[in-house]
């Protein structure tokens, strides 16, 4: 028996440790035609660079340079986020990983994504062929290509805001949402609120469901009934609020948590072009703390994510995923920031319509 069990860990760690003469092998084919196949050259055909690539991932093939050089390459693949100044979500959170990435010296590579990227070309063997040891995904859903095929990659990847179950290789970044949420419930029941309305970012998406799922306890868990017809998923936009406010103020809503400070923006917007005051009459709260959440009138009450942690948590994670440890989900605990968009509970009379 423990012979046999030696056996299997040896076989597992020569498959880790693959060669360009395996793959060779496995191939019937040349050991420099697999080394024009890994290095991208011009001289062999499109069929067989992507059979060697393929060939490679799945025999778990490394190049020697990724294996032992100090100096690494990464990548940040974002899809459906802005990030290009300073006040859009993700500006911040690729400051805070590259700042800890150049504390080691590792390149950091920023590659918007697409659907053509992900239909030309499998990640793993993307990843391989450009020499990246790891990558960081922001903004991608859960049904994209190449979120679908981490159940199965090798290469250490961490996703912000979402999960791959049951792969060592794979991890998840992202802020206690049930302590968030928690915070603006209790935060509002203090001021008297019952009647608390959630709009929340869009269908599929985990985020959205974690949000979800934390106002529906912390509202229980306040002995506060959650009205689901104060309850709906929009979008991560301030237009979403005109869908959904009206109905929230029709079915006497008091105070209304948002699931993003852009989605609370628009609620503002939409409580007082129905000649309401915030937060006279409406409490709003918000989610994420962005620039522009302490600029609104009023100044928006909020639950912060710190971005730049958010980003240095990401480096941490992929380092540790690149040095065989294994780290499942790292989460930064959520910070009530209090300004003045909310208020205590006027009772429903009080509230003209």
């Amino acid at each position: 028996m423990c012979k046999k069990a030696f056996n299997i860990t040896k076989l597992e760690r020569d498959i880790s440790m693959a060669t360009i003469k395996d793959i060779a092998n496995r191939l019937g084919i040349a050991v420099s035609t697999v080394s024009k196949g890994l290095n991208g050259a011009s001289d062999i055909s499109d069929d067989m660079r992507q059979l060697v690539l393929d060939t490679a991932v799945e025999m778990g093939y490394t190049s020697k340079k990724m294996r032992t050089s100090t100096t690494r390459k990464v990548c940040i693949f974002i899809e459906n986020m802005d990030y290009e100044n300073i006040d859009q979500f993700g500006y911040d959170i690729i400051v805070g990983f590259k700042l800890s990435a150049a504390r080691r010296h590792w390149e950091v590579t920023v590659v918007p994504s697409s659907l053509t990227l992900q239909t030309e070309e499998k990640y793993d063997t993307y990843m391989l062929k450009n020499g990246y040891s790891g990558a960081f995904f922001l903004g991608f859903s859960l049904h994209d290509d190449w979120v679908i095929q981490l159940n199965k990659t090798t290469v250490p990847t961490v996703l912000l805001d979402n999960y791959i179950e049951r792969n060592n290789h794979v991890g998840y970044v992202g802020t206690d949402n049930d302590e968030g949420i928690d915070l603006a419930v209790d935060h509002l029941k203090e001021l008297g609120h019952k009647k608390i309305a959630f709009l929340n970012g869009s269908k599929n998406s985990m985020v959205s469901d974690q949000r979800y799922s934390a106002f529906i306890n912390s509202m229980k868990k306040h002995g506060l009934t959650p009205d689901e017809n104060l309850i709906e998923f929009g979008y991560y936009v301030p237009d979403c609020a005109k869908y959904h406010v009206p109905s929230f103020l029709k079915n006497g809503a008091t105070a209304i948590i948002c699931a993003s400070d852009l989605i609370a923006s628009g609620v503002i917007t939409e409580v007082v072009k129905h000649g309401l005051k915030v937060p006279g009459d409406i409490s709003v709260i918000g989610f994420d703390d962005l620039p522009i959440a302490s600029h609104l009138s009023p100044p928006l009450t909020t639950i912060r994510q710190d971005r730049v942690d958010l980003g240095k948590s990401a480096f941490l994670l992929l380092d540790g995923l690149i040095h065989n440890v294994s780290i499942s989900k790292l989460l930064q605990r959520a910070k009530f920031i209090k300004r003045q968009s909310t208020a205590s509970c006027k009772s429903k009379t009080e509230i003209k319509l």
